[in-house]
């Protein structure tokens, strides 16, 4: 139990001193790991826990979509990519459908890969002077 409760403070602490540039790769990796886990729940029959996993994806999009600044207009870009994710994700619970779940896994994986490359690019999400 104090093992549990040492990396819960550790969790904890990662994300209270994260940058908003580290908050949102840790949510990319959060809906990776989830998905992963649904696919892997529908493979063994695991209904609940698929649909648990699938709500905690559409739940991180749903953030990404809520935090959305207009001001930007890449901005409608983005909203019509979570869109399609999340309408996406809604087939898969209903169908509990792994190849779906794969198809948004990738653009999950895709859209992590490239805010990292963000990420390193401006200095953990810093504006760098030239």
């Amino acid at each position: 139990m104090a093992l549990n409760n040492g990396y819960a403070a550790y969790a904890n602490s990662k994300v209270l001193t994260a940058s908003p540039a580290e908050l949102t790769l840790m949510l990319y990796d959060g809906a990776i790991k989830f998905c992963n886990i649904a696919i892997a729940a529908i493979e063994k029959g695991d209904i609940e826990k698929a649909h648990n996993n699938i709500r905690k994806v559409e739940n991180i999009i749903g953030e990404f979509q809520a935090t959305l600044d207009h001001k930007y207009p890449v901005a409608k870009d983005f909203d019509n990519v979570y869109s399609y994710l999340q309408e996406r994700l809604i087939q898969a619970n209903m169908k509990k459908d792994k190849e779906i779940l794969e198809e948004v896994l990738k653009h999950l994986r895709t859209m992590r890969d490239t805010w990292k490359e963000v990420m390193e690019t401006t200095n953990n999400g810093a504006k760098v002077g030239k």
